[in-house]
């Protein structure tokens, strides 16, 4: 999970709802886009708030960055049927994201889980964008350990209120995870993320991050900017795997030290600066 270091937004910021074709989208947008638009997909169990910290040094490096909570997540609404956050589903609701703003072609970046969602909107429609960048995002399921989780989580979701989840969640972290240094707010945030996050989407995007097949042939068929970006441990895709998938895609391979599975989270200035290095160099 996902664990933005503060959550007041920068100036110029706003929270608002953007309205597509697919529905309304909880969104944070800031910055001009001088150099263009980025739309940024969070991971299971994340929100939009995860991109809290790059969105001040994203708009001070010239882009329009708006940041999604995806149908399901958070402050965006879902339905409780599993079928609705089927992954073409969710890749329609990406393309309808894009030809909202409006843009001459957009930056997109998915997070983990975000990621597998915007390579199938690419794979389905590539014209609305400009590049893809995979953040902590791998070439098809995620490791074996990290499987492990999700079926535990999946199974508890199945059988107990979101409330208890969290609780027994909690009750499992390691001593470290408990919360030294967080501050109050943001601890507060993490399980008011959970509560209001659907659980139907949980299970269903679980069952992604279980069976997603190698796609990295017919992405890497797809003319289109790609960069992959990671931190220099990751616990959902080694990576070795991940290294092995930039090679694949012909992608320059960007490794974020001192981060691990959320960059964009522990160490946003920097993933913030190769994130704008990257767009600025395949903008027009």
């Amino acid at each position: 999970m996902s664990k933005p270091p503060f959550l007041t937004l920068p100036p110029g910021a706003r929270a608002h709802r953007l309205v597509t074709a697919r529905g309304a989208f909880a969104v944070h947008t800031c910055g001009r886009p001088r150099l263009g638009t980025a739309l940024l997909l969070p991971g299971f169990t994340g929100s939009k708030e995860d991109f809290v910290a790059l969105l001040g040094p994203l708009a001070d490096a010239g882009f329009r960055v708006v940041a999604v909570d995806g149908r399901g997540q958070y402050e965006t609404e879902g339905p409780a049927d599993e079928a609705a956050y089927a992954l073409p589903e969710l890749a329609r609701d990406v393309l309808a994201q894009a030809e909202a703003l409006d843009a001459k072609g957009v930056h997109l970046l998915g997070h983990s889980l975000g990621g597998i969602v915007a390579r199938a909107a690419v794979l389905r429609d590539a014209s609305p964008f400009r590049s893809l960048t995979l953040l902590s995002s791998g070439p098809a399921a995620t490791s074996p350990l990290q499987q492990e989780r999700v079926r535990l989580l999946q199974d508890a979701l199945r059988t107990l209120g979101m409330a208890e989840v969290w609780e027994r969640m909690r009750a499992l972290d390691p001593p470290e995870a408990a919360g030294a240094g967080t501050p109050r707010e943001v601890t507060a945030f993490l399980r008011e993320r959970w509560m209001a996050t659907a659980p139907a989407q949980l299970i269903a995007t679980g069952d992604i991050l279980l069976g997603e097949p190698d796609r990295v042939p017919e992405l890497a068929a797809v003319p289109l900017p790609r960069h992959v970006v990671t931190g220099a441990l990751d616990y959902a895709w080694p990576v070795p795997l991940l290294a092995d998938m930039a090679r694949r895609l012909g992608a320059p391979h960007t490794v974020i030290d001192g981060a691990e599975h959320s960059p964009n989270a522990e160490r946003p200035r920097e993933t913030a600066a190769a994130l704008a290095a990257f767009w600025a160099d395949v903008s027009p």
